[in-house]
């Protein structure tokens, strides 16, 4: 800031000056606050104004050509981060921030993300990694600390961050979506089948549905050829509830394997849900999901199925590191009332 002094300049001389405090405008019964604020730039139809406020001077920052103001600086922010799917709000008081225009995934380049914000005098704050966001949903808001910052600042945190926006927001696919229920109980109509319905409500919320439903003994090869059957249908994400635990007629992971899909993993550090397994298998050029969802999900509000349903649906392909590393903050708090996902369960790194 050493190339910023205050200087106290005429009001008629002010238009382009940036004020270096607050103007207050009283009126008598109606209103005492800041007419204009610390940091505005001074336009032609403000003299009037000012001087109907008894101003006859001003301080201002004088600016020796290498600085910029910090709604410039914001808006050189700005186009580091937004892309398609965002709008930006006008900069107010140095900051912008940014909201969705559809439903979507929010990511974020993480590690250029952190490369700006290493930067003195910049911030730029945003919603968690992959979080699930809904048309209208604040994503991200950003400034420069101080009034004025350099502009070789700027532009020093322009090579680093490159020309890519550093934030994307993905929009969901159109899926087909097949569900395969397995349990003796349910194939042989001992009881009702209570998880479809669950499976069938989630995938609504992200405007899809169950297109095709098989029901399969506790038989290895009858839940095998279940899953092949939907996979030579055309599913586009497979879904296999029952059979999840370590109880020896609990074999759908093992079906999921004789089915062909390559299974990323058998397993989460994430309660509820550690039953959970992941997998994709390749048909006719397609790379197709084929989920193994514990029963938690089935009476759960909030499980690991919901952490990863929104990245799927996405065309985000997830892998095992990532999950393995979804146990920092994998513990579901059991909230009276369940605000996922605006809380801290399930949080991508």
């Amino acid at each position: 800031m050493s190339a910023l002094a205050m200087q106290e300049i005429a009001v008629e001389d002010a238009v382009g000056q940036i004020l270096c405090h607050d103007i207050t405008e009283i009126v008598r019964g109606v209103r005492k606050g800041a007419r204009f604020r610390k940091g505005h730039v001074v336009e032609a139809e403000d003299i009037p104004v000012l001087l109907s406020l008894g101003k006859q001077h001003l301080y201002v920052w004088e600016n020796d050509g290498t600085l910029l103001h910090e709604n410039e600086a914001a808006e050189i922010l700005r186009g580091f981060c937004q892309n398609e799917g965002m709008e930006a709000s006008e900069p107010k008081e140095g900051k912008i921030e940014l909201r969705a225009l559809h439903d979507g995934v929010f990511a974020v380049d993480v590690e250029r993300f952190h490369r700006l914000n290493d930067f003195d005098d910049i911030m730029v704050a945003c919603a968690p990694q992959y979080m699930a966001v809904k048309k209208g949903d604040l994503l991200a808001g950003m400034r420069v600390i101080p009034l004025a910052v350099k502009k070789d600042l700027m532009e020093e945190a322009a090579r680093a961050v490159g020309e890519e926006p550093i934030f994307r927001l993905l929009p969901y696919r159109s899926l087909k979506v097949g569900v395969v229920t397995t349990g003796s109980e349910v194939a042989h109509g001992r009881i009702k089948d209570t998880f479809t319905p669950v499976l069938d409500a989630k995938l609504r919320g992200f405007g899809l549905s169950v297109n095709e439903h098989r029901i399969s003994d506790d038989a290895l090869e009858h839940t095998q050829a279940a899953i092949e059957e939907l996979l030579d249908r055309g599913m586009d994400m497979v879904l296999c509830t029952g059979g999840m635990s370590v109880d020896p007629d609990d074999r759908t992971p093992a079906a999921i394997r004789a089915a062909g899909a390559e299974v990323v993993t058998y397993g989460a550090p994430v309660l509820p849900g550690a039953m959970f397994l992941l997998a994709y298998a390749e048909r006719d050029g397609r790379t197709v999901p084929v989920l193994g969802l514990p029963g938690c999900v089935m009476y759960s509000a909030a499980t690991i199925f919901d952490i990863v349903l929104p990245r799927i649906l996405a065309g985000e392909r997830v892998t095992r590191r990532e999950i393995r590393r979804l146990g920092l903050g994998g513990l579901c708090l059991a909230c009276e009332t369940c605000h996922y996902p605006r809380c801290t369960f399930g949080k991508w790194e």
